[in-house]
């Protein structure tokens, strides 16, 4: 009977990561493109300084993502301005 909680357990916890996982990495991807529009000179103004900020802060969060799954600390910051 224990080895049954502990089963169906894993088995919830498991399908509730792949859900998330799937929800958030779709959502980051397509807030990824968002951020790729912003390259479009036409519409946008902008200099390297401020690129190489923002490529800064996303390769920072995504390090950090690497991280969470190798480690169990998070340094993180979900703060960013340009």
């Amino acid at each position: 009977m224990e080895y049954e909680k502990a089963t169906t357990s894993n088995r919830d916890r498991r399908a509730k990561f792949i859900e998330l996982a799937n929800k958030r990495v779709s959502r980051t991807l397509k807030d990824l493109g968002l951020i790729a529009n912003l390259a479009n000179k036409r519409n946008y103004d902008y200099d390297d300084e401020q690129v190489k900020k923002i490529i800064k802060a996303l390769q920072a969060e995504l390090d950090a993502v690497k991280h969470s799954f190798t480690s169990e600390s998070s340094g993180r910051s979900t703060n960013f301005e340009l």
